[in-house]
């Protein structure tokens, strides 16, 4: 049976929906003229911008990618990729020790894991550079990928805690009277369970860093190494401000992230719920 139109909640739903179309105008149209523009010639560009293309050249697509956007899409897939496993399993173990183990300290530990979320990347910029450099990883892959997943485990911990307290003890008892041991209840349990949220701080990583800048180009000198944020700063001289190409390949470089989420929105959505049981 059809439920009744109502009239009233129709008209009174009428100015949350205008302002989250104005939002999504908003937010959409600088997306939407990116990619008209990189469709477009340098000259139709500055001629008309706002405008669609009166040829759309894929061309610069195709001109993009073989300049060099292909070599920094990759080393940002390396990087992003890597980051993202090692946050998410190292938040993971953590939330896991934090939430089911009782040890001298715990509590200093947790303070200490939401300290570091105050912790500023630019403030600590010197500091971490002259520990990379003592390391000797500068201008490889791991000077970028350590420092991110020090920065992003803070955050991610807590979410993941967040979920992990909500798990029913009962469970992990009965896993173990069935001969279970920690780490089987670990990945057995409370992985499955808690997977919207683990896909969660995935995304969250992923799009810190995919986008990160000052890393990028301070920890990492070779041309061959340097990430897509990094690497568009120097793509832009060696093209002479060829806007059309530049533009194609900022879509290029936003497209990934932009894919990730409309893939894994549900996941982000259901994952901060089901952390926000308990704290």
């Amino acid at each position: 049976m059809k439920k009744p139109f109502r009239y009233k909640s129709a008209v009174q739903g009428i100015p949350l929906f205008s302002i989250l179309i104005f939002y999504f105008i908003i937010i959409a149209y600088p997306l939407f003229w990116m990619v008209i523009n990189s469709f477009k010639t340098t000259e139709e560009i500055f001629a008309n911008s706002w405008a669609l293309p009166q040829n759309w050249l894929v061309s610069n697509y195709a001109h993009a990618w073989e300049t060099g956007i292909s070599g920094y899409f990759l080393n940002s897939t390396i990087v992003t990729i890597s980051t993202c496993l090692l946050t998410v399993f190292l938040s993971a173990l953590g939330a896991y020790g934090l939430t089911r183990f009782e040890f001298k300290g715990k509590n200093t530990l947790l303070i200490i894991c939401m300290a570091g979320m105050m912790l500023s990347p630019q403030v600590s910029l010197v500091p971490l550079y002259k520990l990379i450099q003592a390391l000797g990883i500068h201008d490889t892959y791991l000077a970028l990928i350590l420092p991110y997943v020090a920065y992003r485990i803070p955050i991610t911990i807590l979410l993941i805690r967040a979920a992990f307290l909500d798990v029913p003890k009962e469970l992990e008892e009965s896993a173990f009277l069935d001969g279970c041991n920690t780490w089987t209840v670990f990945t057995k349990i409370f992985i499955p369970l808690n997977l919207p949220i683990l896909l969660t701080g995935v995304v969250l990583t992923a799009y810190f860093t995919w986008n990160e800048f000052m890393f990028a180009l301070i920890f990492v000198d070779s041309e061959a190494l340097k990430t897509i944020p990094a690497g568009l700063m120097q793509f832009r001289d060696a093209l002479q401000t060829n806007w059309g190409v530049l533009l194609a390949g900022l879509m290029i470089s936003a497209a990934p992230i932009i894919i990730l989420f409309l893939f894994m929105q549900k996941y982000f959505i259901r994952g901060p719920a089901s952390g926000s049981v308990k704290g």
